[in-house]
């Protein structure tokens, strides 16, 4: 056997967005580009705003300064710093660029938090509909996840969370503008979150910490201020990237951002900066370092997202689908119109509209559509979504 028996039972078990995405690939060689409507991958379509082009071009022209070599592993001073002064900014809660350090993106932060976080056998919580991949890190670092249900309107499910905590829960893994659903968990049900992990680590004694994954957090289509984590628990930790606000998402860029009021955070940051160098990341690209430094308060335009967004929403509950309208992020996630989410799946692709299944997610009985294509795509996919709903109705 030339691979390990866990590689091979994650590779089968691995993400449906890929599995959507290379079935697109071949259905569109056979039936034109043009008349596949691939709505699975959540690639940004937006470019980079033009301040990108500007940063990149100064830092070019820039004398040879060693900008190339070898630096501090948790990223560039003035990178952590310009970070960090963001992150105050936006959350009310005082960084300083100690608290920060710059990962290969929102994935990189994650796997790294966790490998210094867990011991074998210890328990991370996922709360469904969550993004797969979450289930290969813990498993990369030796933990075990445990998988607690939401509410009808994708909020955690208290009850089912409860029930999966204890002694040996170390992390729980939130997602907020949630891929795949696009709601945003509002203060009360942080505060809410932040109560229970409180009582389960008085009562066994132990830390756990919230980490929250954020690379939508600046995509948000409300006026409420986003509900930051750090006043509600001091063990927290945020992971996020600049894939989606900045357009950003090949050149893997990012930052773990750990609470300044964690008592351990002086221990949490030396290993997650030792785990960078031993999981082969080392440091953040060096390039794109220096880019972000100056664009901490810039973004792609938000409001093309929203207009997508009320496209296909509004098309697809005129035809009946019942689906919730996203706060952020650029994913719809509808109830399917029958019970087995990857049987309608195939019948929309029979339509040759290519979506993902709930299932990948966590979540059956539901399905995921992408927004960040073109207007083409997503008018394009209409019919197809009308003809699968009067197929599954009839």
């Amino acid at each position: 056997m030339a691979i390990s028996k866990l590689a091979r039972e994650q590779m089968q078990a691995s993400s449906w967005i890929r599995r959507m995405f290379e079935e697109g690939m071949e259905l569109k060689s056979v039936h034109g580009p043009e008349n596949v409507f691939d709505l699975s991958l959540g690639n940004p379509l937006l470019e980079p705003p033009p301040e990108f082009k500007q940063a990149l071009a100064e830092i070019a022209n820039e004398p040879d300064n060693g900008q190339h070599r070898y630096m501090p592993n948790p990223g560039f001073i003035e990178t952590r710093a310009a970070v960090a002064d963001a992150l105050t900014r936006e959350s009310g809660t005082t960084f300083s660029p100690a608290d920060i350090i710059m990962t290969v993106g929102a994935a990189g932060a994650i796997n790294v938090a966790l490998r210094a976080l867990l011991d074998p056998g210890d328990e991370v919580i996922i709360i469904a509909p969550y993004f797969a991949e979450y289930i290969f890190y813990v498993q990369h670092a030796n933990g075990v996840y445990r998988e607690a249900q939401s509410t009808p309107d994708f909020m955690p499910d208290f009850e089912s969370l409860a029930s999966l905590m204890n002694e040996r829960t170390r992390a729980i893994i939130i997602n907020s503008p949630n891929n795949p659903s696009g709601v945003i968990y509002p203060a009360e049900i942080i505060a809410e979150l932040a109560k229970l992990v409180q009582s389960t680590e008085t009562k066994h004694g132990t830390e756990i910490y919230i980490i929250t994954d954020e690379p939508y957090r600046k995509l948000i289509y409300t006026d409420t201020a986003y509900p930051f984590v750090f006043n509600h628990h001091p063990r927290t930790i945020v992971a996020t990237s600049h894939s989606k606000d900045l357009g950003l998402a090949g050149e893997r860029i990012g930052y773990l951002a750990v609470n300044p009021d964690d008592p351990g955070k002086s221990d949490l940051l030396d290993a997650s900066v030792f785990m960078l160098r031993t999981l082969g990341f080392v440091n953040a690209p060096a390039i794109m370092q220096r880019v972000v430094a100056k664009l901490q308060d810039a973004s792609v335009d938000i409001s093309e997202y929203r207009r997508k967004r009320d496209i296909i929403h509004s098309a697809l509950t005129d035809i009946g689908y019942q689906s919730n309208l996203p706060d952020g992020g650029f994913y719809l996630f509808p109830k399917s119109p029958i019970p087995e989410d990857t049987a309608f799946v195939e019948l929309l692709k029979s339509r040759l509209v290519l979506v993902v299944p709930g299932i990948g997610f966590g979540m059956e009985g539901y399905f995921r559509a992408s927004y960040c294509v073109p207007d083409e795509i997503l008018e394009g996919s209409i019919d197809g979504f009308a003809e699968a709903f009067a197929e599954a109705n009839a």
